[in-house]
């Protein structure tokens, strides 16, 4: 069976993003040390899940760096874009003009459980997902998520959009690694035990 990943940036209290969405805590100046751990991760993936929202920004921006040989993102650009997508909405249309100018790109509307255990058994390398708080709030109090990989930012913002909000028991992780880098940035990785 496949197994989905899920890659997100996250506060040290433990937010994805401010109260109305800022992201102006995250650290963008990555050494080539990071870049590689995350090429790493998605080495191994086929598949990335995205929740509507993301998506709307994340398709067209890495198909223009994807565009461009010249940009020092082009190979990371060139993964996204290749890489099947499948994006989870209740409000999207095969119809609508920004998915159809998405390539790779299939619309999930079902039940989310239903939609990623499908995925999960057909066949293939893993799975990478990127949300926001309410599709990534979904997944993981559906306990679909088999390997976190917890970007910690070193920010404090008191308060925020949280992927744990929806949690209704506890969830125990095992620590499968952790690693820190030269811009601030500690990477957690855990699994469901």
């Amino acid at each position: 069976m496949r197994k989905l990943k899920l890659q997100v940036q996250i506060t040290v209290d433990g937010f994805i993003a401010g109260p109305i969405g800022e992201m102006n805590w995250l650290v963008w100046d990555w050494d080539e040390e990071l870049k590689q751990y995350v090429a790493d991760i998605t080495e191994t993936v086929d598949c990335i899940a995205l929740g509507r929202k993301l998506a709307e920004g994340f398709i067209p921006h890495w198909a223009n760096v994807a565009a461009n040989s010249d940009n020092q993102e082009y190979a990371a650009g060139r993964k996204f874009t290749d890489t099947k997508k499948i994006v989870f909405s209740k409000t999207l249309d095969t119809s609508d003009a920004i998915v159809k100018s998405w390539n790779n790109t299939l619309l999930a509307k079902g039940d989310i459980v239903e939609e990623v255990n499908q995925l999960k058994t057909q066949k293939g390398k893993g799975i990478i997902a990127y949300g926001g708080a309410t599709f990534v709030s979904e997944l993981v109090k559906n306990k679909l998520i088999d390997e976190f990989y917890f970007f910690v930012n070193p920010a404090i913002i008191g308060s925020g959009l949280s992927i744990f909000k929806e949690i209704e028991s506890t969830q125990n992780l095992t620590l499968i690694d952790s690693k820190t880098f030269n811009c601030g940035i500690v990477v957690l990785k855990y699994k469901q035990k």
